[in-house]
């Protein structure tokens, strides 16, 4: 889920639209193929170390390659690229916005829709600590192969100096993305023209491994290889990780940008990349075989080019893992602040580092936390090879997931019959749980990294939305309608003084905590009074001026909904002054909060284990200020107890 957009918003669209699409393609280069282009550095290197111990020919290694070249074309081209970029919900992708385009056809929320949004998300953050450990550490170690320095180069050197880039990332990120954006896609264009060259370059060498094209390769090596083989497709799906970004992006750069850019650039510049690789193999292969020695695996990417070279390429490929890594980083603020809308986590700090593009977010929390991960991760696996077999499972995982709940899509909110529907998404499915049953057997490599990051981010989600409900219901044992409050109010009222006072609450028909405890202690009422719930739609955006809608209750209190988008950043003073003349009342505007205590009751439907965990979380969260725009200074919070 990358929102890095490369590209202001008032540039793109000032330009004519065959200008504007060019720059919109620029950006998706730099931004959406960040991962997915660095996939060379170690993917072909990963998939031929499996074959440990196993005799290898000319079957194998155009085995291996040909299984590569059709994950790039069944996984990236067709599933994602041709198809999935059209499942989009109002121009956005995503695997929260296939789970929100899934339930909006449903005509609401479906358990099982709900687990695999939960759980797609979930997979991410695995995904979000491995890719810019990995992508970075990679770059680095390629320091060893230029021959002047490798003397010099240590363990403690590359881990040191990847722990230092990684570092000033994260440090730079509450700055914003927006001023360096703008290298991303000619940095990034001029990356995957260097991969095609030095592809061509060793092509021209061992031109037979054009053959790998032929897929009857691929389907011999599986068959022949047993359980090696599914070793090896497990390592050959790190040259398709990355792919989520594809669909994740379409809100920023449209459907058209991210096609055009796979397909005249991305696609034939990694796939020539590769070619050049497996050609290096083939003849490594023939000259130990003329002196007599086994094949010996090695760094095929950063021996490809000359003596000479290898040190600009080290610098080019530092830049372009940087960029992957910022990608996976701001996706995941942007992943997050989608559940946080959606309810699927509690509210965060979230701060805009643009004025011009709205996905261009900071979540301190969120870095913090990503920071510590990658770190671990680094220290604990010391080397990119150690570290690759934790990289697949996040990814083959959120795939499934994504092929599931577009199975949803194509039914529930397109109309198609379940006939129609399995003919298209069961070959894509078969494809992604082979992928993903393969990754599983490296489980015990470092694949449980990944999981144990899901499961805990699922730990929080399942504690969030179980504690909400409990909420719900206790604040529904205890409720009084506000029609009623408001029609005693009127027949008996108590002292009036003049300003407006806002009440936020999850249901705008029962009187909120926060007025109750307001009149029992305070035995006043404000002149104007509004009770105010703001909902998520299951749509990226609600256009400003459709978000808010009020109804008058008497002379004193007004109900409120103020609707707004998973992707909007809402600032509500501004929204309620644009609708609402009460806001500009005498005596200023206070919004009202609840501030709940919790303890478990008697009679608990919640598990023990759960309650402390949601306590923690609830307390933490961040107030509605932080998120919805409200000064600090203008907030009252009422306490009270609740037993759940």
């Amino acid at each position: 889920m990358t929102h890095a957009a490369a590209i202001p918003a008032a540039e793109a669209h000032a330009a004519p639209p065959r200008t504007r699409l060019s720059i919109l393609t620029l950006g998706a280069i730099g931004v959406v193929y960040g991962d997915i282009g660095t996939s060379p550095l170690y993917a072909f290197r990963e998939a031929m170390a499996q074959l440990n111990g196993t005799p290898v020919g000319e079957a194998e290694i155009l085995g291996v390659l040909s299984l590569a070249l059709w994950a790039l074309i069944l996984v990236v081209t067709v599933k994602y690229v041709l198809f999935l970029t059209r499942a989009d919900n109002d121009g956005e992708g995503g695997v929260l916005s296939l789970m929100a385009l899934a339930n909006r056809g449903t005509g609401g929320p479906l358990p099982v829709i709900l687990l695999l949004g939960a759980a797609g998300a979930a997979l991410f953050y695995g995904d979000a600590i491995i890719t810019p450990a990995l992508s970075v550490l990679s770059a680095v170690e390629g320091m060893r192969s230029v021959p002047d320095l490798a003397p010099y180069i240590s363990d403690r050197l590359v881990i040191s100096v990847t722990l230092g880039i990684l570092i000033a990332l994260f440090l730079v990120q509450s700055k914003g993305t927006a001023k360096v954006a703008g290298l991303f896609g000619p940095v990034c264009v001029v990356w995957f023209g260097v991969l095609a060259v030095m592809g061509v370059a060793h092509i021209l060498d061992a031109p037979a491994i054009l053959t790998a094209f032929n897929p009857i390769w691929g389907g011999k090596f599986l068959f022949s290889h047993g359980v090696t083989g599914l070793f090896v497709l497990g390592a050959v799906f790190l040259t398709v990780t990355g792919a989520e970004a594809l669909i994740a992006d379409l809100g920023h750069f449209g459907r058209k940008a991210v096609q055009i850019g796979w397909l005249s650039l991305v696609w034939p510049a990694l796939s020539l990349n590769y070619l050049g690789q497996g050609a290096m193999a083939l003849e490594a292969l023939h000259a130990a075989t003329a002196a007599g020695k086994p094949f010996a695996n090695a760094d095929w990417f950063f021996t490809m080019p000359p003596d000479a070279l290898r040190a600009p390429l080290i610098v080019l490929t530092t830049a372009a893992t940087i960029i992957a890594s910022q990608a996976v980083i701001t996706g995941a603020y942007s992943l997050t602040s989608q559940a946080v809308a959606l309810g699927l986590l509690p509210r965060m700090r979230i701060l805009q580092t643009s004025h011009a593009e709205r996905g261009q977010i900071y979540m301190p929390a969120i870095n913090w936390l990503l920071l510590v991960g990658v770190v671990v991760l680094v220290l604990a696996f010391g080397s990119s090879s150690a570290m690759a077999a934790a990289y697949g499972i996040a990814v083959t995982g959120t795939m499934v997931i994504t092929s599931l709940l577009a199975g949803y899509v194509l039914v529930r909110s397109w109309g198609w019959m379940p006939e129609t529907m399995v003919w298209v998404i069961a070959p894509l499915l078969a494809i992604d749980l082979f992928f993903f049953g393969a990754n599983i057997l490296r489980v015990a490599e470092g694949g449980w990294v990944p999981l144990l990051v899901a499961a805990g981010v699922g730990v929080i989600i399942l504690c969030w939305l179980t504690g909400r409900r409990a909420i719900t219901r206790a604040a529904a044992r205890q409720a009084i309608a506000l029609d009623d409050l408001a029609a005693s109010l009127a027949a008996r009222p108590p002292m009036v003084v003049d300003g407006t006072a806002i009440f936020l609450t999850t249901d705008n028909q029962l009187a909120p905590s926060a007025l109750l405890h307001s009149l029992k202690h305070g035995h006043v009422l404000h002149r104007n009074n509004l009770v105010l719930t703001v909902r998520t739609a299951g749509v990226p955006s609600v256009p400003t001026g459709q978000r808010l809608t009020i109804e008058p209750i008497n002379a004193r209190f007004c109900r409120g909904t103020l609707v707004r988008g998973y992707m909007d950043l809402v600032d509500l003073p501004s929204e309620l002054g644009r609708s609402w003349p009460a806001m500009q009342a005498p005596g200023g505007t206070s919004f009202y909060l609840g501030r709940n205590s919790l303890r478990r009751g008697r009679h608990s439907r919640m598990p023990v284990w759960m309650m402390p965990v949601f306590a923690f979380l609830y307390r933490n969260a961040a107030d509605p200020d932080a998120t919805l725009g409200i000064p600090a200074n203008r907030v009252v919070e009422m306490g009270s107890q609740v037993e759940l």
